[in-house]
């Protein structure tokens, strides 16, 4: 049988395969410390439960506009406003099925076949395909910690071409969990706009913070698009919810495209969603927030031990990117051994980097700090005996 030969264009998404393995081993009996996939132990927030418990009892189970329940458009707003300090027009926010519908939009406006897109490498994966299946051609941009991780002003500058569309940034970032300042985003959004290109940006990961203040490029470059998602700093990954701000002439087409790609996103979580902004809601969230915080520094202060710490901390989401090329040069065979051998699943960096994959690993401080110790121990007999 054939297929369209954009699907060749699509990688597999390794994380989940390991994950599986891991699964069956702990299924069979094994211990396994899962520090693998971006999801913390932390259930749904409590307030959040109740809501989409309240819409089901009502009945909240039709269709809502393509652009999502007004009210939960007016909640995101508020949020820009009130932690943000930008001001934004809910009727530019379009609700979605996740941030990858969001991703999904975004894409087919913005990229088209002949385009070009300008991304940092590493970077979470489905960016690139996104892109490819939208028929453009991604540059992926190697970063390193001379730029803090990050796709910065003088990079685009350097390798932005005369096809280039669309930069596209993630702050903090996944794999590396760093971030750009508020002067770094502006120069990033200026050198773009003066290129006549636009500006992606992915904020999925922002509120989970530790060394600087949350930022949203809404405050600073007013015509961006912003990804965002109830998945991460929210705590919302199974419900499947996101969002996407865009210029205001754009809200019409993304409008159609939402219309004939998905129709609508669930209407039970958007309910739900609403008490996320919820005072209490908040408390909770950033009692989890400081948490992951404590997670990050223990993790550090054992990888350090071992030599391995990365020479910049991350200063935001609960990754990170750790350089193992003195061990090896093969990052998924590393992994595999890993968990075979030690029960302590992590990402080989090949799921995120084009270049340098092999040789760096992704770790998830997404359980509590006494099973972090353990597989920082566990890594310790594992790597002696490399």
């Amino acid at each position: 049988m054939s297929w369209s030969a954009r699907i060749d264009r699509v990688a597999p998404f390794r994380v989940m395969s390991l994950l599986e393995t891991a699964q069956a081993r702990e299924a069979a009996g094994h211990d396994v410390i899962h520090l693998e996939v971006g999801e913390p132990d932390f259930p749904t927030p409590e307030p959040v439960m109740a809501a989409g418990q309240a819409a089901l009892a009502a009945g909240h189970t039709r269709y809502t506009p393509a652009a999502g329940l007004p009210a939960l458009r007016e909640a995101i707003a508020g949020h820009y406003a009130a932690h943000f300090g930008a001001e934004v027009d809910p009727r530019r926010i379009l609700v979605t099925p996740g941030a990858s519908g969001a991703l999904l939009l975004a894409s087919q406006l913005l990229a088209g076949p002949g385009d070009r897109v300008l991304m940092a490498d590493p970077n979470y994966p489905c960016n690139r395909h996104f892109m490819a299946l939208a028929g453009a051609e991604v540059d992926a941009v190697p970063v390193g910690p001379a730029s803090g991780w990050q796709l910065d002003a003088g990079l685009v500058e350097a390798h932005w071409h005369d096809a280039t569309r669309l930069a596209m940034l993630a702050t903090p970032s996944n794999p590396t969990g760093h971030m750009l300042d508020r002067a770094q985003l502006a120069a990033v959004a200026e050198s773009v706009a003066v290129r006549g290109g636009h500006l992606l940006v992915d904020e999925i990961y922002q509120g989970l913070c530790y060394d600087l203040e949350p930022l949203s490029v809404a405050s600073v470059a007013p015509d961006a698009f912003v990804v965002n998602s109830f998945s991460k700093y929210f705590g919302m990954t199974g419900w499947r919810l996101g969002w996407l701000l865009a210029p205001e002439a754009a809200v019409e087409p993304l409008t159609r495209l939402a219309q004939n790609v998905f129709l609508a996103a669930s209407t039970p979580a958007q309910h739900a969603a609403l008490a996320a902004f919820t005072p209490g809601c908040r408390e909770i969230l950033e009692v989890r927030r400081r948490e992951l915080g404590r997670r990050r520094d223990a993790l550090l202060a054992g990888l350090s031990r071992l030599g391995l710490a990365p020479s910049l901390a991350p200063q935001g989401a609960f990754y990170l990117w750790l350089d193992i090329a003195r061990y090896s040069a093969d990052s998924q065979a590393f992994c595999r051994r890993l968990l075979e051998e030690e029960n302590v699943a992590i990402t080989p960096g090949i799921d995120f980097a084009l270049q340098g994959g092999e040789r760096h690993v992704r770790i998830a401080f997404t359980t509590d700090v006494a099973r972090l110790e353990e597989a920082v121990s566990r890594l310790e007999r594992f790597l002696a005996r490399q």
